[in-house]
């Protein structure tokens, strides 16, 4: 039988990232796929989760990357106790690559970081961590040189290096550039952040993921399956044939 990985519903949900974990550019905070995904999440338990969104513009996972200096700091492995320990979430969504990939880190380079994150996050609380490969773009020179080193076989490769660790260190892995599908209309018009739309692909891809996997999340709703009142009625769609 497949693993179950949270028999329980979601508590409280961390997500950590960059510009488009923090928003960028829904129109509004109830747009983004931290809060869309959280509803969704919400929507089908008997208790809203919490949400945490600890997403920061222009973010890198390490010190080491090589557009650091040009990044909005702290690095993702510098926050985490802040960011991430002290909330003690049950579910973690983990959203590095875009970034370090236009910033030039090496894609082994970029494994290593962030298995040394999951690591961590093991070693201090134990949420369902759910690892995103990159986001679709359509423009790699935006940002100037510190942030052009990348195009769409390098975010492949980061894509693949993302689902490797996921495999190997037991997280789950959403392939959001499958989810675009290579739709520049999923892109805002700056090249890089997810529009409104976009979000809500992001959103609906982890929560696919999330309750392919998750049984807490169906608790809810066979709970009620045996005390649901009749609410359909179709009596007027066959009158209409006679029937």
């Amino acid at each position: 039988m497949k693993q179950d990985w949270h028999e329980e519903e979601f508590e409280c949900f961390v997500a950590l990232g960059e510009s488009t974990t923090a928003g960028g550019w829904s129109s509004s905070r109830d747009r983004c796929w931290a809060s869309r995904l959280s509803a969704l999440i919400s929507d089908v338990q008997s208790h809203p989760v919490r949400l945490i969104n600890s997403g920061i513009g222009a973010n890198v996972i390490s010190t080491r990357s090589p557009s650091y200096e040009h990044s909005g700091k702290p690095a993702g492995l510098e926050r985490l106790e802040k960011h991430v320990f002290d909330h003690k979430p049950d579910l973690l969504v983990v959203s590095y690559g875009l970034n370090d990939a236009r910033g030039g880190t090496p894609p082994t380079q970029f494994a290593e970081d962030l298995s040394i994150l999951v690591g961590r996050v093991r070693d201090n609380c134990d949420p369902v961590i759910v690892l995103l490969g990159p986001y679709f773009v359509t423009d790699f020179s935006v940002g100037g040189q510190a942030w052009s080193r990348a195009d769409i076989s390098v975010f492949e490769q980061f894509n693949r290096q993302a689902a490797t660790v996921a495999q190997a260190l037991s997280c789950l892995f959403v392939d959001l550039l499958a989810g675009y599908d290579g739709k520049p209309w999923l892109v805002h018009h700056d090249g890089v952040h997810a529009n409104d739309v976009g979000h809500l692909v992001v959103a609906h891809r982890i929560f696919e993921k999330l309750v392919q996997n998750c049984s807490g999340l169906a608790r809810h709703t066979q709970a009620l399956e045996e005390s649901i009142p009749p609410w359909r009625d179709e009596s007027t769609l066959q009158a209409d044939y006679g029937h």
